[in-house]
């Protein structure tokens, strides 16, 4: 599979008279109005990926349908975020339940894969509701122009590329193979003080904003980063643990948060679209592993009892989404970690309270990231939840264990459906991070298992071969999963890599360091387990270093186990 140039690049369309639709607006009452950004965002010999954007410059509408003619051969075989059909080259895309409303300078997103061969020409002309996008609109009061540089927007991936962090890329690109994806973007992590100016030669924040604003031209562009550094960080492990004690909050404040701030906050920047992905692995840990819970650990209860987590995050909130141009996205665990019942409901709960928390607001929130640095499948394809074998549930079985979800796509959308009934915006948008879900190779399935019985047929069938789904470091087996995309299911407003592929988890064995990481014998593949992987080998690679360091032996695994394959 060949990329494009630029990952997301917007295409500019000009319109001429195509098509038939009918107006959903009082007739008379409402004057229309389009924008329309169609972009290419992935390419291969025989198919391709598009992502579109519908921008309505007119009156409000309630319900849609975009129209176009294909030049060439193309033919649409798949689709999210929209219902498509197509006859001829002519196709039609009408909305779906949660984006039938676009108010005025409100946008709309979906996707869809196709096949073609020869040439593969960016459609000329589209029409939304029967009128011509691109064309300025019928009454002259309407806005005429998409939202400017810096502008919100819904989607901050729609219509975008996304920042390639240099250090990484060439990371990457000094591995054997490893240039097939040294230009995918991935999440920079600010996981210490230090790291908002630079440790040593490595860049800082405003290193990176600057960077970006070079990558920018004339586009947009998406900047992503990893806010890491809550007091008593990571309760529950050892590995990822950080330089601020458990009731260092004001620090947290004042030496972290405030000078991200500021710099976000600094004009020159404003033009970027600046997605902060807020504090991995933290909330969800007041609700599994603290007392009573079998997985309760003290420093996790410390943190309940002190706020910290909840006191962080509504600050970080608070503070980081004040400039404009900031899109705050909060970390949601994965469906192996909070799919339980017990779990489930409590956490969004938790998420509420720290978004309410330090002056924050539910309006600070414009989504949430799941899976982040973690290896849940995105879509496991060879069974559901609700499948049963000689009438018993797969739900039964020791992979499932009574979960409500059997992998990520299925997990974030049910949680964006849950934290919408409790405040969050109806277009909150999900993140899933696919950096090493792919599990590909030989050893993916590729057909279900035998139905001999239901453990039988799950774990035949299943993408996911760890261990134990609690399994979270340095996973042996795993590969790079879907490539970063925007917009590629209802709901999920991107894809990401926001753990760049070749960053240890942690170490194998006992490292000293500056860092505040600590051992954690997750890491070590000779480990027998604990509660929280119900006592299971670790699956842990071998010869790891600290994390967030570079490995290289998981990188040339990621790469050779990628799904879809390199």
């Amino acid at each position: 599979m060949r990329s494009r140039t630029a990952l997301l690049a917007a295409a500019a369309l000009t319109a001429a008279a195509t098509g038939t639709a009918t107006a959903v607006t009082a007739p008379g009452a409402a004057a229309a109005g389009c924008t329309v950004a169609y972009t290419v965002q992935t390419q291969w010999d025989s198919g391709f990926t598009s992502g579109v954007t519908v921008t309505n410059t007119g009156d409000p509408v309630s319900g849609w349908n975009l129209t176009w003619t294909f030049a060439g051969n193309q033919r649409v075989t798949q689709g999210w975020n929209a219902d498509l059909a197509q006859s001829g080259a002519g196709v039609t895309a009408r909305n779906v339940a949660h984006n039938g409303t676009l108010a005025t300078g409100a946008s709309a997103s979906f996707g869809f894969n196709a096949s073609y061969s020869g040439s593969n020409a960016i459609p000329a002309t589209f029409k939304l509701n029967g009128v011509t996008c691109n064309a300025g609109p019928v009454d002259p009061d309407p806005p005429t122009d998409p939202p400017g540089p810096g502008a919100r927007v819904d989607n901050p991936y729609a219509g975008a590329k996304v920042y390639v962090n240099p250090e990484w890329s060439a990371r990457a690109a000094a591995e054997p193979g490893g240039s097939r994806i040294s230009d995918r973007p991935t999440g920079v992590w600010l996981d210490r003080t230090a790291a908002i100016e630079g440790v040593g030669s490595a860049m800082g924040l405003r290193d990176h904003l600057d960077a970006a604003l070079t990558q920018k031209g004339t586009g947009e562009l998406v900047v992503q980063l990893v806010i890491y550094n809550l007091p008593g960080r990571d309760c529950s492990a050892l590995a990822s643990n950080g330089e601020l004690g458990a009731t260092e909050i004001d620090r947290y404040k004042t030496q972290y948060i405030d000078p991200i701030a500021a710099i976000l906050a600094d004009q020159k920047y404003a033009g970027l679209r600046i997605v902060t992905t807020v504090e991995i692995d933290s909330l969800p840990n007041l609700v599994t592993n603290v007392t009573p819970r079998p997985t309760a650990t003290p420093n996790c209860d410390t943190m309940k009892a002190n706020g910290n987590y909840q006191k962080g995050v509504g600050y970080a909130l608070n503070k980081l989404g004040d400039a404009p141009n900031v899109y705050n996205y909060v970390d949601a665990g994965h469906h192996g970690w909070l799919g339980w019942d017990d779990n489930f409901g409590p956490s969004a709960e938790i998420f509420k309270t720290a978004a309410t928390t330090e002056g924050a607001t539910l309006g600070d929130v414009h989504g949430f990231i799941v899976n982040t640095a973690n290896y849940s499948a995105l879509k496991e394809n060879h069974f559901t939840v609700d499948d049963s074998v000689n009438g018993v549930s797969v739900r039964q079985t020791k992979w499932v264990d009574w979960n409500r979800y059997v992998d990520e796509l299925s997990y974030a959308q049910a949680m964006r459906a849950k934290l919408v009934t409790l405040g969050f915006d109806t277009n909150l948008g999900m993140l899933i991070d696919t950096s090493r879900n792919g599990w590909g190779g030989a050893a993916r399935p590729a057909a279900p298992g035998p139905r001999t019985n239901a453990d039988a047929y799950v774990d035949g069938g299943r993408y996911d071969r760890r261990i134990h789904l609690g399994n979270w470091c340095n996973q042996s087996g795993a590969g790079l999963g879907e490539r970063p995309q925007a917009a590629p299911a209802a709901g999920i407003d991107a894809y990401v890599w926001m753990k760049p592929p070749g960053e240890s988890d942690g170490s194998s064995k006992a490292i000293p360091n500056d860092e505040g990481k600590g051992f954690d014998r997750m890491c070590d593949p000779t480990y027998e387990g604990n509660p929280r992987n119900n006592n299971n080998k670790s699956g842990a690679l071998a010869d790891s270093p600290l994390s967030g360091q570079w490995f290289s032996g998981q990188f040339q695994e990621l790469m050779r186990n990628a799904y879809p394959a390199l």
